[in-house]
């Protein structure tokens, strides 16, 4: 996790980070001679400009989720600024300043022909040496490419396999391990479009990355940096949105070429797994009744319950994936549940034996003693079941008594069995307590301040229901996203049966709860019960799953001790996050599986940081070598700089933040008496070598024309990843 520098905050505080950092072979600096020899200001803000297409709406998610700051221009609005030489600089103090770093647009040429403010653009990255993103455009001469027809393609690129160039790895895509797979989630559906085409001869253009022609011999570019007069742009010929998997895994190259690895915002990629019920028995799903016996979705007394609980040997093949893989699971346990089967099994209970003999393996959480509903007292006569009312039709809660007994006595159970026990964390059963729409819309009233009483600071929620951290009594939230492998289900032939029952129309045998649910879908058809777990389930839990990792979301999973039962359903999609990431990423970017705590902490100071970016109250900028960032009292700061950054501590020179992928990056407190300076020292970092290919004298220059039209048959793909529940 991020190394968090902890001072004494006092008023607004101003950092200072000293720089130095190559400009790019072959472009002049901003010229100092613009304003009487002072080298200019430039603001760390991008400007975004968008037609409302998937391409910049992506990019600016990607800055969102960083939480660097930008500037969004509409082009559809009448009401939008002229984007003109006042828009894009003024001085400060007499200093001439660029207000943006970096320059998104739509394509090359969102423009009309001869547009003032395309003039006002190229004119401004010539004075100010600020980079352009075309974020999805026709690959074309004056793209620095020739046209595709021909030599190149145009067409879907649905499951090709791009490659990072030499070039690539060198330079702002470094962090990848050299081989990026685009999305093919159906047959039926074309999800990418692109532009695949070579070098135009003359152009000063260096590829990044590439991929087949289809049909052809050879590769074409689709992503590639074309360097005249005096700008420089980066070309991206390929259709995308914000949710793909080829955009999550080059975004953050993108991010890093137009800002020269140098911005407010951080972002990482993190992945944490909860086992929730060890310890205790989970409920399972009657293949005949549609419905699990012993929980709420049976009428009372119907079926007959057979639960599911880990083995010994499950407990072993856990410890043995977790060392194998290097990963640490958090079991979110019920000490209750192990007194339950020693008391039906004459005092023998091997499973606890054979968890707490592995107890260092793993994280543990309190998951309360015996996994009651700790929210409105509940009322099972019906289906769905209601919250029981007392006189006055006032809600009848579970008393804070009860509710301090599940923590506490939990608490006790886990210090006596030796278990490390993180004593500020909690998820109670169910998420039981908060809020559960549509029966109990409110927290039961009691929780807070057994919170307090119990010195809990974070508190499981689920995030399909409740995702915004927000704070009860003393605790905040921490959301978790649910993996769709069922609690009640330790076979695959029960998780595919309750699938299909969810999952399906009522004409199809299903129970019609996809008709019935606005964030939900139908499957075409009832998934095969022998193929349809590794064909359908796990392939479409891993995309879900990997896409928060790659959004740089740190909220963690959750899935059932009956998971790593039985059959083990859980663990091939454990599996799939885990080489899926593996096989996008280089060494220099790896996975982290922080605990709850730091995952709190991490939304906890996002969550500050993105208001007050978003409000305004943070400012950065760089002047020559040295970068001020000016933020409120008390807001942690966060940033990423190029790899070998210092600040001047008040006992000499410290390395800035840690490394990940390719910078460094990390949390800034401030400050003490007086506001707190902070001097960083960029190490100047040699240029990338140049793999390309000597080009052939340049051709006269064309004179600008209309831009061609996108030939038909783009594809604007729809996001895919909503939560399912």
């Amino acid at each position: 996790m991020k190394r968090k520098l902890r001072t004494t905050a006092l008023t607004v505080g101003v950092l200072l980070f000293g720089l130095v950092t190559p400009v790019a072979p072959g472009i002049p600096a901003a010229p100092a001679a613009a304003a009487g020899d002072q080298e200019p200001r430039v603001d760390l803000r991008v400007l975004v400009v968008t037609d409302g297409g998937p391409a910049t709406a992506a990019i600016a998610a990607e800055l969102d989720g960083a939480g660097t700051p930008y500037t969004l221009v509409d082009l559809r609005r009448q009401d939008r600024p002229v984007i003109d030489r006042a828009f894009l600089a003024d001085t400060v103090d007499g200093r001439p300043r660029a207000r943006f770093q970096a320059v998104v647009l739509p394509n090359d040429a969102p423009f009309p022909a001869g547009s003032g403010e395309m003039a006002a653009l190229v004119a401004y990255e010539k004075t100010y040496a600020v980079p352009q993103v075309d974020a999805y455009t026709y690959a074309q001469p004056r793209t620095g490419l020739e046209a595709p027809v021909g030599a190149g393609y145009l067409g879907s690129v649905d499951g090709i396999r791009a490659g990072v160039t030499a070039a690539g790895r060198a330079g702002p895509f470094g962090y990848l391990d050299g081989t990026v797979p685009f999305e093919d989630n159906s047959p039926a559906i074309s999800e990418s479009y692109a532009f695949l085409s070579r070098p135009a001869a003359g152009a000063d253009f260096t590829t990044y990355v590439d991929a087949p022609l289809p049909g052809k011999a050879g590769r074409g570019s689709l992503i590639g940096e074309y360097r005249h007069d005096g700008r420089r742009e980066l070309v991206i010929t390929f259709a995308y949105n914000q949710y793909q998997q080829q955009f999550r895994a080059l975004a953050r190259g993108i991010v890093d070429w137009m800002t020269q690895e140098v911005r407010l915002g951080a972002s990482r990629h993190s992945f944490s797994v909860h086992v929730d019920d060890v310890f205790a028995e989970d409920d399972r799903w009657d293949t005949a009744l549609d419905c699990t016996p012993g929980d709420v979705d049976c009428a009372p007394g119907e079926g007959t319950r057979d639960p599911i609980r880990m083995s010994p040997d499950d407990v072993r093949h856990a410890a043995r994936w977790s060392r194998d893989r290097g990963y640490t699971l958090d079991l979110a346990f019920n000490g209750g549940g192990s007194v339950e089967h020693r008391e039906a099994n004459g005092g023998a209970d091997p499973t606890a034996d054979r968890l707490i003999a592995d107890r260092d393996t793993f994280r543990w959480i309190n998951h309360t003693y015996d996994h009651p509903y700790l929210g409105c007292e509940q009322d099972v006569s019906t289906v769905p079941w209601t919250c029981a009312t007392g006189p006055g039709g006032t809600t009848r809660w579970v008393s804070p008594t009860e509710i301090d007994r599940q923590i506490s006595a939990n608490r006790t159970w886990a210090e006596r069995a030796g278990l490390p026990l993180r004593d500020g964390e909690l998820v109670t059963g169910e998420h039981s307590g908060l809020k559960l729409l549509p029966q109990q819309p409110d927290d039961n009233p009691g929780l807070a301040p057994v919170l307090a009483a119990n010195g809990v600071a974070w508190l499981g929620a689920d995030n399909s229901r409740d995702p915004v951290q927000r704070r009860v009594g003393p605790a905040l939230t921490v959301a978790r996203h649910p993996i769709n492998i069922f609690y009640n289900a330790g076979r695959i032939a029960e998780q595919v049966d309750e699938y299909n029952w969810i999952y399906t129309s009522r004409a199809q045998g299903g129970s019609g709860l996809c008709e019935d649910l606005p964030t939900t879908t139908c499957l075409d058809a009832p998934l095969d019960p022998a193929t349809g777990y590794a064909g359908h389930i796990v392939p479409l839990e891993t995309r879900v799953a990997l896409g928060h990792v790659l959004a740089g979301d740190p909220r963690p999973h959750f899935i059932h001790q009956s998971n790593l039962a039985e059959d083990r359903i859980g663990y091939p999609v454990l599996d799939g996050v885990l080489d899926g990431y593996a096989a996008l990423f280089a060494d220099n970017t790896p996975l982290l599986n922080p605990p709850m705590s730091d995952i709190g902490a991490e939304l906890r100071d996002r969550a500050a940081w993105d208001a007050a970016v978003k409000s305004g109250r943070v400012t950065a900028h760089r002047i020559g070598d040295r970068v001020t960032v000016e933020a409120p009292d008390g807001l942690p700061v966060t940033a990423t700089m190029p790899s070998g950054t210092t600040w001047t501590a008040p006992d000499g020179p410290t390395a800035f933040g840690t490394p990940y992928a390719g910078t460094v990056s990390g949390w800034v407190r401030q400050a003490p008496p007086g506001g707190l300076t902070l001097t960083l020292t960029l190490p100047a970092a040699p240029a990338p070598p140049d793999t390309r290919t000597p080009a052939p004298p340049a051709a006269a220059p064309r004179a600008p024309g209309p831009r061609p039209p996108v030939p038909a048959g783009v594809v604007r793909p729809v996001p895919y990843g909503a939560e399912r529940r």
